[in-house]
């Protein structure tokens, strides 16, 4: 005998959920939607016609239930409390035709939905905050939309192992990603199946643990270039308004984005495909001093130099050549003469530093060091103070190179290895120089997380973390990041205790062109576990 779909979400919803009972519980009948008291008595009852729902259990226990209108084609979040049910917030419902829903609360106890239509059309909703307190948004927001599959009745997601599940007709049981930052499904059953026998012969696996996330307070605004376009970013310090400081964000196919701390474009320099960059402040040459960025040319095999004037204006100064046939990423530092040196390097594993000269009033640039990795690399990070440069071979881990008197660098040393936090491709890595001393800031890109180090020696890892959705601020989480910075000073508001830039690599919320996003770097500190040191400001 075939179930009926209400025998079916009933089925799925008990093994969802797997939490002890409860004094009170929904049912959904032809009236409506009713709690239930103890012994099966009806303590309250909203009336409508719904076919489809789902429900979870907050903090505190108490049920919470999305209906879908059959009338009016709203979504509808009810809560119970205190024997009453009560309506918390209605959405307009999707544009397609509505088969299936359910709910699914992440681990950072956000309240989704999945909607999913008759022509295999789908959309993941973000509802609610859920921890500390119940807070619905005003606007349910569509994370992504999905290619489910026609002919879908039910589905269930489990929250522990983060899975949809749900059948389509004919072909069998198929296991998707709840994460709107990472696609992908497969098949768990062939046909013929039921989502009950789903369920039931497929027991979830918890999902592994994941590190704290920290929040993005700003996102800049989208990058030109479609596709894996937004690269690297660099931070430019006001010299005398920190708020008025800059973020220089590479759009790989089209040139260099400057934003301002409130995400907002100020200047294009559409100079072509620069891949990573880089800059130093109170840089100086007999006849010049200032502030120098340098970016990676990929069509020249060059790097580009430029000024970022007081004012914050950005000018391009000279295309510098190199000797490497397929230039990629790059990182500058101070060296001991005041002037800047640029590590680039080539896919083919080539690294090389450059010393910037000027005679004569033109920019110039010349090797003084070369190493060779055994594959490809990308991030790097000097670090003056601790004379060194930290280099991350993508598949391998983090190289260190010590650099002499004269600042040039030595044969690199691994420090660490893929593997346990740091998964590769490893990318993105920055300096924080603050009150507890330098760390390294290393991008684990297929964890979507970030890995923090001990600059100094053994180079012990503290920890890591993840950026995950800011909902009230309507900001998407983050994934797969290539190039990141970060600053240790007091940029004021949110970022007194420093700015964290990140890549973005999947612009959901809405799905648009790639962007970088902006988190303070008090929120790392307090993930990561340290507190304060007392006196910094």
């Amino acid at each position: 005998m075939t179930m009926s779909i209400k025998k079916i979400a009933a089925l799925a919803l008990a093994t969802v959920l797997a939490s002890p009972a409860l004094a009170d519980s929904l049912s959904l009948g032809k009236q409506g939607l009713r709690l239930l008291g103890e012994q099966g008595q009806v303590l309250d009852e909203v009336q409508l016609r719904a076919k489809r729902w789902d429900q979870r259990l907050l903090a505190d226990g108490a049920p919470l239930a999305l209906l879908h209108d059959a009338d009016s084609g709203e979504l509808l979040l009810l809560q119970a409390a205190a024997g009453r049910l009560r309506t918390v917030a209605r959405w307009p419902g999707p544009e397609f035709n509505l088969e299936a829903l359910c709910l699914y609360r992440d681990p950072q106890q956000l309240l989704q939905v999945f909607l999913l239509g008759d022509e295999g059309l789908g959309e993941q909703w973000l509802l609610a905050e859920t921890a500390p307190q119940l807070k619905p948004l005003k606007q349910a927001r569509a994370m992504r939309q999905l290619a489910a599959a026609p002919g879908v009745k039910a589905c269930a997601v489990r929250d522990e192992s983060a899975e949809l599940l749900y059948v389509e007709p004919g072909v069998g049981l198929w296991a998707g990603a709840t994460n709107p930052e990472r696609a992908g499904r497969h098949l768990l059953a062939p046909a013929p199946i039921t989502l009950e026998a789903g369920l039931a012969a497929h027991p979830a696996v918890a999902a592994p643990a994941l590190p704290r996330a920290v929040l993005p307070v700003v996102q800049t605004e989208p990058v030109r270039g479609q596709g894996d376009a937004a690269d690297d970013p660099a931070i430019w310090v006001h010299p005398t308004q920190p708020a008025r400081s800059l973020v220089l964000g590479t759009d790989k196919k089209r040139g260099l984005v400057v934003y301002d701390l409130q995400g907002h474009e100020r200047q294009f320099l559409p100079v072509g495909r620069v891949n990573n960059v880089d800059l130093r402040q109170g840089l100086r040459w007999v006849d010049w001093r200032g502030d120098l960025a340098v970016a990676t040319h990929r069509d020249e095999n060059s790097v580009v130099l430029f000024e970022v004037q007081r004012s914050g204006r950005v000018q391009v100064l000279a295309h510098l050549p190199t000797t490497l046939t397929d230039i990629y990423g790059l990182c500058s530092g101070r060296n001991p003469q005041g002037g800047l040196d640029i590590f680039v390097n080539d896919k083919d594993g080539h690294f090389q530093q450059l010393r910037l000269q000027r005679p004569a009033g033109q920019w110039r640039s010349e090797t003084v060091a070369a190493v060779k990795l055994e594959s490809q690399p990308e991030g790097c990070v000097a670090d003056e103070r601790g004379r060194q440069v930290f280099i991350g071979e993508e598949k391998r881990g983090i190289w260190r190179l010590g650099t002499d008197e004269q600042g040039r660098m030595s044969a690199p040393q691994m420090v660490l290895p893929v593997g346990g936090l740091l998964t590769a491709d490893v990318e993105g890595m920055a300096i924080h120089n603050g009150p507890q001393g330098r760390r390294l800031v290393v991008s684990s890109q297929g964890s979507d997380s970030y890995v923090v180090l001990n600059a100094d020696a053994p180079h012990a890892v503290i920890g890591d973390f993840r950026i995950g959705v800011n909902a009230a601020a309507g900001i998407d989480a983050v994934s797969e990041t290539d190039g990141l910075d970060v600053v240790s000073a007091n940029l004021g508001g949110a970022f007194s205790e420093g700015l964290l830039v990140v890549q973005d690599g999947h612009k959901r919320w809405p799905t648009t062109r790639q962007n970088f996003k902006l988190v303070p770097w008090k929120a790392v500190r307090e993930a990561l576990g340290q507190p304060r040191v007392a006196g910094a400001k």
